[in-house]
């Protein structure tokens, strides 16, 4: 479990391809000192354990499902990722409960910046745009962030200057992919709704949830 606060830029220095999957070699100075080998950790917002860390750079294995699943699938030499270590039960609760199990991919649409924040739209597959509800949470490659707009294909967020700086969604664009993983608390009264009424999930709506007492 994470909370969607990424803590440090890593780097991949290398790719190899595994019976499984691929192993991925990140490099981050200083930042796995502490961790145990089998230490979880959200590269960008993608849940995976810790084989091994040597010095500043720490390997994970990927299987073919997560590969398919992330962007991690079109992971290349040279690219950042965002970093966050796992949840400690006694932490702070700074963002929102992230588990690092990625919905889909998006893509970013536009951007429209401003002086003082930015507003990013993405596209969402459609399986996953009835979890997308305005003033909602959503991880955006790890990062916790409250939805803005919602609209049949795309929803904005605001992104800070800060957020765009220690993060590696600032050094993105239209047509970028990004991994999308939304709030587990709307995605279980979802899967409530659906079970006791037999309602699909393309039909809940905002109007749905106020009349069933689950927003107003």
């Amino acid at each position: 479990m994470f909370n969607g606060i990424v803590e440090t830029r890593g780097r991949i220095v290398r790719v190899a391809a595994t019976a499984a999957g691929k192993r991925l070699a990140i490099a981050a100075r200083g930042y796995w000192n502490g961790l145990n080998d089998g230490a979880s950790v959200a590269v960008d917002g993608v849940c995976l354990t810790m084989i091994s860390a040597r010095d500043d750079t720490a390997e994970f294995d990927v299987i073919g499902e997560t590969l398919q699943r992330s962007t991690l699938g079109r992971a290349a030499v040279g690219r950042e990722v965002n970093l966050e270590r796992s949840l400690r039960a006694d932490g702070r609760i700074e963002g929102h409960f992230v588990q690092g199990h990625v919905d889909g991919i998006g893509e970013v649409t536009r951007v429209e910046r401003g002086p003082q924040s930015a507003k990013w739209w993405f596209k969402a597959p459609s399986e996953l745009r009835a979890c997308l509800i305005p003033k909602g949470s959503i991880a955006i490659d790890g990062i916790s962030l409250t939805i803005v707009d919602v609209d049949q294909e795309c929803f904005s967020v605001a992104l800070i200057p800060t957020t765009l700086e220690r993060t590696t969604l600032g050094d993105k664009g239209p047509g970028d992919a990004v991994n999308l993983e939304s709030d587990i608390l709307v995605r279980t009264v979802l899967r409530v709704l659906t079970s006791m009424q037999g309602t699909p999930v393309s039909s809940v709506t905002m109007q749905r949830l106020i009349e069933e007492g689950f927003s107003r």
